[in-house]
């Protein structure tokens, strides 16, 4: 395996790990806004608190399998670079 091959994979495990959080961000973040309109309630906290309580919750749900992706490549990294360097 190349180091290429390594930065492809780094790249795509970084956007499995980071597409969670970002869509459930987006989505609580576009209820929010709604929400905010609908009652003219202009309250920054508002916005803040609800993002990062989905974000524990999809950090409860998925966080397991995301660690568990993050350390088997960080495994995999490691090896390579190892036999590379022996090489």
């Amino acid at each position: 395996m190349s180091s290429l091959d390594l930065w492809n994979q780094a790249l795509a495990l970084l956007a499995t790990i980071a597409a969670p959080f970002l869509i459930t961000a987006l989505v609580v973040g576009l209820l929010v806004a709604l929400f905010q309109t609908a009652t003219q309630l202009q309250e920054s906290v508002l916005s803040f608190v609800p993002k990062l309580a989905a974000a524990l919750i999809v950090l409860a749900l998925a966080g397991h399998y995301l660690f568990s992706r993050l350390t088997q490549f960080t495994t995999t990294a490691i090896t390579t670079a190892t036999q590379e360097r022996r090489s």
